[in-house]
């Protein structure tokens, strides 16, 4: 197969002899195939008492077990699995202990992810089950992400990655299509085509008669096969993985199953018709490979029949001891959702202090890292060659070569997804997107994904990533080009944010998110690039969560974050003659430094105002009165109050935008009439 010349579709005969040399492989692959439907029938049973013992929704496989086993028995040991969320066979397949995985499904404390996952998305760090995910065609990018660890580490391994056919139509699937293309990665693209994206039939949603033939759109073969043979499945794996580990790129394989059961274990199929479900049932390959087996004198009918009812019996014995196990203790809620503890993975340097621009301050940060430690890499869009449109990462593609600093395709989903699997995979990826409005197209990968992994794990497992961005508003930029996110983000338990203030802030901080093991979110202020200060570079690296005290004054408490620090430093210098005023830069606003807000709280007169540049209702300074009249109250002489944008989009022009920004004579005036008031 060559990325011109796609492979033709092949359709595999029902009734197709078994060659003699793969008996042994048949007959243990059929009980496999009796095995796991056995388990989702059993799934399915513990679903529908009353109460129900399985929770919430469940999809089951049955009918496309034979796509996890052949694909499992055609790749090597150590090739790694991401399953759709209709992935239990895929989890059996690769080796799972049946126990551990039922023990999850039914919430069970000794489950994979105690409980904490459930059937759609569970997680089994150490082994080469990654996992399943739950969000539509998302384990792509992740998948992408894995497969770059790979290369860096030269293992010779290949990442597969199940989807269904709905997900075809996933943006999600067409970035890392192009993200894997691009990179020429070692990633098998697998379609178990049912004929249903979920609800609605896929023939409604799609005008190509295979959907294999996708790939060649993105310059890489693409086989349509019988995911009902498994000896078909094994032959075409070993071939496409065969071809990922000779670089050639990836492979996409549609695999052609019947649905069996409904889309999740309470659909009634109302929408379906009696005749599809009989074309179905009749492409069941525990009938049709056993009749294959019978035909090639394997097995009898009797052994077919005895060797269905053993399974049952297998997986019914094992249920019963499962559901013995104890419940997850409700004390453990709310534990391992980010590391609390202080994590430097990083040399710590001499110190020196030099005079530099923000910008320039972001770019020895990234060259420090990459220095210090051969995990990290660095990338996103014009990233590499150009070194960044805002040049932060200039000259570092050149110093460090293409392997860990590198330019991808316009595809934010494929950039944070692939952070998340890369990180997974053992690499430390420090990656940008370009404008922070831009995450909001790819932001599923952070809240959905990165955020969840730790927590899920039970903290076996993290993501330590960090994502660049810039915001906030300039002349002349637009309004998909100027939001403050920061409380969005903060809003996500998992993710740690941090805000850069100062050039010195841009260097540490971004040391600081570097190093912690868990997803971290720096976001710079474009308006600061080139301003120019002291930099103190090397020394230790801080841990993330502290605040900064950058001016101290006792009668009232001016507290920001971000761009709007350095406003609040000069209304403080204006108020200074006759008003003495202390200013909290945050810098985190995850985790939140709560000491440094009370003791700057306690020691400026008990008077605050909360600063930021972002629209007023849902800002994070709303959160930041609470927490104040929560744990100050008693300390405060009157309201906390809020000075913010107000709930407008940002305009284009310099003028509109003056009169909508705090500056710093609003930020005195508030200060003033809250002294005086």
């Amino acid at each position: 197969m060559s990325p011109s010349e796609p492979a033709p579709p092949r359709q595999v005969d029902a009734a197709r002899p078994i060659a003699r040399q793969d008996r042994d492989f048949a007959v243990e692959t059929f009980s496999s195939i009796a095995f796991i439907r056995a388990f989702e029938a059993k799934v399915l049973e513990l679903s529908q008492t009353a109460p129900p013992i399985v929770a919430g929704s469940a999809h089951l496989c049955a009918g496309q077990e034979a796509v996890p086993l052949g694909a499992i028995a055609g790749l090597r040991e150590d090739d790694q699995i991401i399953s759709t969320y209709r992935g239990h066979g895929w989890a059996l397949g690769a080796g799972l202990a049946p126990a551990d995985v039922m023990a999850e499904i039914c919430h069970r404390a000794t489950g994979l992810n105690g409980g904490r996952a459930g059937s759609a998305y569970f997680m089994a760090p150490g082994t080469r089950f990654i996992g399943e995910n739950s969000i539509v065609g998302a384990g792509t990018t992740i998948a992408c992400g894995l497969a770059l660890a790979n290369l860096s580490a030269g293992n010779g391994r290949v990442v597969a990655v199940s989807i269904g056919d709905g997900a075809m139509n996933q943006g999600a699937v067409h970035e890392a299509m192009a993200f894997a293309a691009a990179k020429a990665l070692p990633v098998i693209f697998v379609v178990e085509n049912n004929g249903w994206s979920e609800l609605t039939a896929t023939s409604d949603m799609f005008r190509s008669e295979r959907l294999a033939q996708r790939a060649a759109a993105y310059g890489f073969p693409g086989a349509t096969i019988s995911g009902v043979d498994p000896i078909a499945v094994r032959d075409s794996f070993a071939l496409a993985a065969e071809r990922c580990r000779k670089r050639e790129g990836p492979v996409l394989i549609e695999c052609r199953v019947p649905r069996l059961w409904g889309h999740y274990n309470r659909d009634i199929e109302h929408y379906r018709s009696k005749e599809d479900r009989r074309k179905a049932e009749a492409q069941d390959p525990l009938f049709v490979f056993g009749q294959r087996l019978v035909a090639a004198g394997f097995l009898s009918e009797a052994e077919i029949a005895s060797e269905i009812e053993r399974q049952r019996g297998l997986v019914d014995t094992m249920t019963e001891k499962v559901l013995k196990a104890p419940l997850p203790e409700a004390a453990d809620a709310a534990t391992h959702v980010v590391d609390v503890a202080s994590s430097n993975p990083h040399v710590a340097r001499p110190a020196s202090t030099v005079t530099m621009t923000y910008v320039a301050a972001v770019n020895a940060a990234l060259r420090e890292l990459l220095e210090d430690d051969p995990a990290t890499v660095v990338y996103g869009e014009d990233v590499g060659k150009a070194g960044g449109i805002f040049g932060a990462s200039r000259n570092l593609q050149r110093d460090f070569g293409e392997a860990r600093v590198f330019d991808t395709p316009i595809a934010e989903n494929a950039i944070l997804g692939s952070a998340v699997g890369a990180a997974l995979g053992g690499l430390r990826p420090i990656v940008e997107v370009m404008w922070a409005d831009f995450v909001l197209v790819a932001i599923d990968q952070l809240i959905n994904q990165a955020a969840n992994v730790r927590y899920v794990t039970q903290g076996r497992s993290s993501v330590p990533m960090v994502v660049r961005m810039q915001q906030g508003a300039t002349p002349g930029s637009c309004p998909q080009h100027s939001q403050s996110i920061e409380a969005l983000l903060a809003h996500i338990p998992g993710l740690k944010l941090a805000l850069a203030a100062t050039p010195q802030d841009a260097y540490s901080l971004l040391r600081s998110a570097a190093a912690d093991p868990d997803p971290c979110v720096v976001i710079e202020a474009r308006s600061l690039y080139q301003t120019r200060g002291e930099v103190t570079l090397g020394g230790v690296v801080e841990p993330a969560g502290k605040a900064r005290l950058c001016r101290k004054g006792s009668d009232a408490l001016i507290l920001s974050w971000g761009a709007m620090v350095n406003r609040a430093m000069e209304a403080a210098e204006r108020l200074a003659p006759e008003i003495s005023v202390s200013v909290l830069d945050l810098r985190w606003l995850s985790p939140l430094d709560e000491t440094a807000v009370r003791e700057a709280v306690g020691s400026s007169g008990g008077r605050v105002l909360v600063v930021h540049e972002a629209v007023r209702t849902g800002g994070f300074g709303a959160e930041i009165v609470a927490r104040i009249h929560e744990s100050c109250g008693s300390g405060l002489r009157g309201p906390v109050r809020r000075l913010a944008t107000p709930d407008v989009r940002i305009p284009a022009s310099p003028v509109l935008q003056a009169a909508l920004i705090p500056d710093s004579s609003a930020i005195a005036s508030a200060v003033r009439s809250m002294v005086e008031g």
